[in-house]
């Protein structure tokens, strides 16, 4: 079982995978209806700059947790934050449609 505090980090990540997956069931899994839809993209930002800050605090509290695409996620908050203009909605949604499967298996790990 992890630390008390990395227990926290872990739990906003499965909370917000959980709102993720929302996104997608509510837009019938079809990319055209999520890009058509401002704030769906927004929340999508918002969500993935919250796993990356949960990612890079809990890994910094615990440096031999494994997360196979850490570096990825925290560049993608940093890309969010300071470069928010440049983030395409094709990227997003192909992050939570495949990649956010695999954090998911691996938080639930941890997790233990």
């Amino acid at each position: 079982m992890p630390r008390k505090e990395v227990l926290k980090y872990i739990l906003d990540i499965e909370s917000v995978i959980s709102e993720l997956e929302n996104v997608v069931e509510i837009h019938s899994k079809d990319y055209t209806k999520f890009s058509s839809n401002f704030m769906a993209i927004r929340t999508v930002e918002r969500d993935l700059e919250i796993i990356g800050e949960a990612v890079r605090k809990m890994t910094l509290l615990d440096p031999t947790i494994q997360i196979s695409s850490a570096r990825h996620i925290i560049g993608l908050r940093n890309m969010i934050v300071h470069a928010y203009d440049s983030i395409d909605p094709t990227t997003l949604w192909r992050i939570i449609i495949k990649d956010l499967p695999v954090l998911k298996t691996e938080i639930h790990g941890i997790k233990g």
